[in-house]
């Protein structure tokens, strides 16, 4: 078992998500650090490795749970992917920099849920863990004003 395997043996489901991000703020760096070598294979190896985790983190949004925070998400997912594109494309590393900091904003969010124990019970089931998915479900309640929601954002 490798050490990140290990690292990540005992997370919660919200502390992989966090670890989906921090892997995609990585790939973006990587992406940029070949823009700055002109390193054209590798920066879109690293892109399409951020595409992938963004596509990932997209796929497992549920609308019908997560309710306007689920939207939210599913448009900042769209957005990162358009400006990681953009990046690429223009070999900006200005942009894609700018990808890093969007990104890290959402990621700081999702650590704060991570300290939430309630947060990891209205996680789609796939992405809880193993012990997550023993949990008892909690009622989500719809704050004023939304169709559906939780009590807590990212």
């Amino acid at each position: 078992m490798s050490y990140q395997q290990q690292a990540l043996a005992g997370a919660t489901g919200v502390e992989l998500i966090v670890a989906l991000y921090d892997g995609l703020i990585r790939f973006l760096y990587r992406a940029m650090q070949c823009v700055e070598e002109n390193d054209v294979r590798g920066r879109r190896i690293a892109v399409k490795k951020a595409i992938d985790i963004l596509m990932y983190l997209q796929a497992r949004l549920r609308p019908d749970v997560g309710g306007t925070v689920a939207a939210s998400l599913g448009d900042f997912y769209s957005t990162m992917f358009t400006l990681t594109l953009e990046a690429s494309h223009l070999e900006s590393k200005e942009q894609f920099q700018e990808v890093i900091s969007f990104v890290r904003n959402v990621r700081e969010a999702w650590v704060l849920v991570a300290r939430d124990p309630e947060a990891g019970r209205v996680l789609p089931r796939e992405l809880r863990t193993r012990e997550e998915k023993f949990l008892p479900a909690v009622e989500v309640h719809a704050l004023p004003g939304e169709a559906g929601g939780s009590r807590w954002s990212a």
